[in-house]
């Protein structure tokens, strides 16, 4: 854009750097005091490790709108609206500094950037990218405002600061173009006319009968106009929801690099506190997540226990414990010693209500939609860890499986059954009895003390000796992993379970392990190395899939069943196994494989156990496992297949409490295979 001229007998340059001197100043001392100083009162975590790794997924993250743009493929165009209205924001931010600042104080630039050729793109290129933003931007606009999609429905996604950004950016759109129109009008010359839109505009004002010196006056208007909105925008943005722009790529950065399905290693013995109740109880991290956080809604959007009516949303526990840092935290000194001891969690009425504490499904969905790396589930979990371990708050039946694992090593409070009975006419050895077995085939408690599960439990044991596999089982020697006891809160008790099972694994020299339970798997796979227990660990889609491909064992019965996969949270979400089962349904001759529309692979919908929920009652709203079964029903299959023994309970009884177990039926694919095999 063509500058106006100067401020009297001062260099315009010069006024322009005095002015956005300022406002950094003001956004840098705001940003300071609201931001850094609050989120530095969090404890220390170490993120600094894989710097590299580090920066590229930064930079894929933030610039390349990695995860904003994921949802398009399955038909959520939001994410290029935004996409477009960031890169166009962030390129125009770009080349305004560059060129009209060259242009304005005519020295430290390279000189090609000032070549008629270079104005010429840089004028042309202003000129289209905002009428495309301006586009965009009503779109936007319609879309939160008058259409209003369910997850933009809060009254945190629409507050006013959302619709005062929009009208900025517009602004700057707006006022570049006319910027252009005007010096057209007034027979400006040169490449900054030759552009499009901007004399298309300029000849129709000409036409209107403006003069030279009115389009003078108005150019100069809206130029100072243009940059007017620059100021009020970088002193406003800390006060809004757009801080995101500046703290999401720092929170790429620092995001997790662990699996996704371990939780953090408590030091038990050295820990002053057990969990978060208070801000100060939180890591950095946690707090920076709610500066990070965009607002947008997908997270909640995405929850199934808020989709079922609970009170969980995953959006407002982030915002509102950032509001809650903001609205504790002085004007002075912002150190952790002038922050008041108040309690986030206090029943119902604190800043976050316990109810929604214990809705959490631990599933990751909110994380999966995340496009700017909050880590929910972390601080859900660092919350439920402090109601249960320092509050003794808990479900009732959640104590009481607590109760059962701490008692009898397993969750199945009034179970009848011992480790070894699924196993009975079998002739399935222990490692007591083959200590040498190249396989530990993991059983879990589910599978081998549930009724409904032991038939999962013994078609693997069919599978794995039809292939002639060398393993054995622990037998009664065999406890809980403990996962239900860590996402139920009580650490100490998964430690005691978790190293209880190591020692007994390592006495045996055990180097491969295959599990049934999803759950056993990520525990085993993913945190049991926390506490120095290192196997390779498989779930039985990847072990038995590599049979199948190696020919160990060939389906050959026909089986007339269409099919309608189910995606267990912990295998496929947390751990990225998607197509090993599906493959292994693929080989068993004449099943018929459908998804579950678009709520499968990474946005599959929970069956409702995760998180302890096998044994934490529902009391809100719908139960998770029948919205998942309507899913099921949806896609007009006759069995729902899972991967996992919690899921084939869950959506039993969906399809029982449906009235509809007489023509659906919920199946391990385990138990299909092993039908095809005719064992």
């Amino acid at each position: 854009m063509v500058p106006p001229g100067d401020i009297g007998s001062l260099p315009l340059w010069v006024g322009v750097f005095v002015l956005l001197g300022l406002a950094l100043a003001i956004f840098n001392y705001t940003f300071y005091n609201r931001v850094v100083r609050l989120v530095l009162q969090g404890k220390e975590t170490s993120r600094f490790d894989h710097p590299m790794e580090r920066i590229w997924g930064a930079l894929l993250i933030s610039l390349g709108q990695q995860k904003v743009l994921q949802r398009v493929k399955y038909g959520d165009y939001a994410g290029i609206g935004h996409a477009t209205i960031f890169w166009g924001f962030l390129t125009f931010m770009l080349s305004y500094g560059i060129f009209i600042f060259a242009a304005s104080a005519n020295g430290g630039f390279p000189a090609w950037l000032l070549t008629e050729t270079g104005v010429l793109v840089y004028s042309r290129y202003l000129d289209i990218l905002s009428a495309v933003l301006l586009v965009v931007l009503v779109w936007a606009f319609v879309r939160r405002w008058v259409l209003k999609p369910h997850r933009l429905s809060y009254d945190l996604t629409r507050h006013s600061d959302a619709l005062i950004i929009v009208l900025l950016i517009g602004g700057l759109m707006l006022s570049t173009l006319l910027t252009h129109a005007f010096w057209v009008a007034q027979g400006g010359i040169g490449p900054e006319a030759d552009v499009y839109i901007g004399k298309a505009l300029g000849e129709l004002f000409t036409d209107l009968g403006i003069g030279i010196s009115a389009a003078k006056t108005l150019q100069g208007v809206f130029w100072w106009s243009h940059l007017s909105i620059i100021l009020i925008f970088t002193v406003y943005i800390p006060y809004t929801k757009h801080m995101h722009m500046f703290a999401a790529p720092v929170n790429a950065f620092f995001r997790s690099l662990e699996p996704k399905g371990a939780l953090s290693l408590m030091d038990l013995e050295n820990v002053e506190k057990f969990g978060a109740g208070r801000v100060q109880d939180f890591t950095w991290k946690q707090l920076l997540d709610g500066y990070a956080c965009a607002v947008c809604g997908r997270c909640t959007d995405a929850c199934p226990a808020n989709l079922t009516g609970k009170q969980l949303s995953p959006m407002h526990i982030v915002e509102n414990l950032k509001d809650h840092l903001v609205e504790i935290g002085h004007q002075g000194e912002r150190s952790v010693e002038h922050v008041e001891p108040f309690p986030i969690l206090d029943g119902d009425d604190g800043v976050i209500s316990e109810a929604s504490i214990w809705d959490c499904l631990n599933c990751g969905a909110c994380m999966e939609e995340c496009p700017v790396t909050v880590e929910h589930v972390p601080t859900i979990m660092d919350m439920r860890r402090y109601l249960l371990l320092e509050e003794s708050k808990a479900p009732e039946t959640a104590m009481n499986a607590l109760l059962s694992m701490e008692q009898r090593g397993h969750p199945w409070r009034g179970t009848t059954y011992s480790r070894t009975d699924w196993a009975e006419g079998l002739e399935v050895p222990t490692l007591a009895e083959k200590p040498d077995a190249e396989v530990l085939f993991w059983v879990g408690c589910t599978p081998a003390l549930e009724q409904r599960s032991q038939a999962i439990a013994r078609s693997m044991a069919k599978v794995l000796k039809a292939a002639k596999v060398d393993f054995a089982i622990l037998g009664d020697e065999e406890t809980c992993t403990g996962d239900p006891a860590r996402r139920m809160g009580n650490e100490y008790l998964f430690q005691i379970l978790a190293q209880q099972n190591i020692d007994t694994m390592n006495g045996y020299n055990v180097k491969k392990v295959v599990t049934i339970c999803p759950h056993c798997f990520n525990t085993m796979k993913n945190e049991y190395p926390q506490l120095g227990g290192n196997f390779e660990v498989l779930h039985y889609s990847q072990f038995v899939d590599r049979l199948i491909k190696k020919g160990d064992i060939k389906p050959v019965k026909m089986m007339d069943i269409t099919m309608a996969y189910h995606d267990s949270c912990f295998l496929g979400r947390h751990n990225g196994v998607y197509d090993e089962p599906r493959d292994v349904a693929k080989a068993i001759p004449g099943l018929k494989l459908v998804e579950m529309g678009s709520r499968c692979r990474e946005r599959g919908f929970c069956c409702g156990a995760g998180g302890g929920h096998m044994w934490i009652e529902e009391s809100q709203g719908t139960r998770v496992n029948h919205a998942r079964t309507d899913q099921f029903l949806e896609t007009e299959a006759d069995t729902v297949g899972v991967s996992c023994p919690f899921c084939v309970q869950m959506m039993t009884e969906g399809i029982q409490a449906k009235g509809l177990d007489s023509e659906k039926k919920a199946k391990d694919v385990l138990e299909i295979l092993a039908e095809s095999l005719e064992l």
